[in-house]
Parts: C-alpha cells; structure tokens; sequence
C-alpha cells in the first residue's frame, strides 16, 4: 500500500492501475473525469484545514479525510469539520469504478463508464456522459445528469433532480419537495422511469413519438399534457393521465402528492429553425415602419 498525507497544494501521479476510486470531501470542489490513459493523475490546487489522506492498495485509489467514513456518510456532523475546504481533480481511467461523498462541496463527475456513486448533503452534483449503474443521493444539493446512459437512481429530500438527454434503460427518482426535471433523448431505446415526489413538482419530456405506458397521477396538484393519445381524468382533487404511446414498450409511472405534473413533447427535429417573427406594420399615421430583426 502507498499513502500520502497532503495538506499544501500538490500533484500526484499514480502508475499503478486503478480500478476503483474513493472521495470524500467536506467544502470545496471535487472533480473527476474518465479518460483513455491507464494512469491516474490526482492535483489539489487549494486547501485548508486538515490534510487529505490519499491511498492506493489493491488497485482502489482514495482520496479522503480520515474522520469522514463512507458508511453513514450523510449523517456525519463534526462542528470542527466545517472549518476545512479543498478544491480536488482527478483523472482516471474511464473503467474506473468511482464513489464520491461531498458535505457542502460540488461535485462533477464525467466520462466514466464503469458507474458511479455520488452522495451529497448541501453541494450540487453534476453527471456528464456516464454509463454504467449510476446512483445519486442528496439532502439539499441539486443534482443534474446529462447524457447518462446506465441505470440511474436519484434520491432527494429537498434537492432539484435533474435528467437531461437521458437514454438510461431505466430512471428512478424521489424526492420529498424538490422538483423532479426529465428529458429522454430520442435516440436511446424504451425507459422505464418510476417518479415518486410529495410536494414537488414533475416534469417529464418524451421523444416525439413516443413509445410508452403511461400512468401520472397527483392527489391535490395541477397537470398538463401535450400528447392526444393519453387521458386526462378528474377535474377536482386527484387527477390522473393515462393511456399508451406507440407500442407501449417503455414504462412511465410518476406519482406526487401536491405537486404539479407535466408531460410534455420534444419536437421531431430539434435542429428545424424558430418560426421568424413577421414584421409589423406601421400603426396609421406613421411614415416609417418598424424594422425586421435578425436572428442571431
């Protein structure tokens, strides 16, 4: 096993393979990116506080602080602990196998495709270009997925959950009250997504056409819908939408207590340009006309 202790900002290289990698931070920044070398590169640019342990044995890296454990991560608290921050990249081999913990950090992790695990008590996490099982839980960090095309499972009590291009087999999102955000890119196959939200909002955009059995409901919320081919029932209380989307080979379930619900529909194409507006014509008694805007 190697270690070293860094408290002053440093950069380290590791020649060793690395198939698993392990953060915890409190405060700050973490960064990882998947990349095509077979060397892992580590760079803390700023720190303050006590020093990060970092350790490689048995091909797992970890990068951490000594009195935050993974397990029960969510439930630490140290009043002393508040007092640290550091900013952390790394680069690793996008087989790489990554759990990140963060109390009050950013996170962002990108390019990896061996899955990932975030946990986050106040900082955002960012997801870009993942594949693999991939898992997020926050208390009140927002977390965001972008072109994720494993299997996703995001938690949250109060924390924003979004999904943006999504070509995941499968999403399954909770939330207490915050809001739930879903974008399925057209070019991945069927979805079986199940939304689950108390007071929060849900919003799920669908490839246009879609394929789907769909079934929304709220119990006190408002909702809206873009596509013919579903049902809308109930006017007062609980309401509820319904019904199948071509053939019916994806799953949509999503169910909120209070919050609003609303399917909407991508466009075929979204590269077709914005209608231009018309030009206006002059009130009466005017000389000049307004002038055409151009688009940027």
């Amino acid at each position: 096993m190697s270690e070293w202790s860094v408290g002053e900002p440093r950069k380290l290289s590791f020649d060793a393979p690395v198939t698993a990698l392990h953060v915890r931070i409190v405060n700050g920044t973490v960064n990882v990116v998947g990349t095509d070398e077979s060397s892992a590169r580590l760079e803390v640019s700023a720190i303050e506080g006590p020093p990060l342990t970092v350790t490689q044995k048995d091909g797992a890296l970890t990068v951490a602080y000594d009195d935050l454990p993974w397990k029960g991560f969510l439930k630490w608290f140290d009043p002393k602990g508040w007092r640290r921050s550091v900013v952390v990249s790394l680069a690793v081999p996008a087989s790489t196998r990554v759990e990140v913990g963060v109390v009050g950090a950013t996170a962002v992790v990108s390019g990896i495709d061996a899955g990932a695990d975030v946990k986050g008590v106040t900082g955002d996490t960012t997801l870009v270009g993942l594949s693999g099982p991939v898992r997020a839980t926050t208390v009140s960090g927002n977390v965001e997925a972008q072109g994720v095309a494993g299997d996703l499972r995001l938690n949250s009590v109060s924390g924003d959950l979004t999904v943006i291009e999504g070509t995941c087999p499968s999403v399954k999102a909770d939330s207490v009250s915050g809001s739930i955000i879903l974008d399925l890119d057209p070019s991945g196959g069927p979805t079986d997504a199940r939304l689950t939200n108390v007071s929060g909002e849900i919003a799920i955009r669908l490839p246009h056409p879609a394929d789907a059995e769909v079934e929304a409901n709220t119990a006190s919320g408002a909702v809206s819908n873009a596509f013919d081919d579903l049902r809308v029932t109930g006017q007062w209380g609980a309401k509820k939408i319904t019904g199948r989307l071509g053939g019916g080979t994806g799953r949509l379930k999503a169910t909120t207590v209070s919050g609003s619900i609303a399917l909407l529909r991508r466009p075929q194409s979204e590269d077709e340009p914005w209608d231009a507006p018309r030009p206006q014509k002059a009130p009466a008694g005017t000389d000049d006309a307004p002038t055409e805007q151009k688009g940027l």
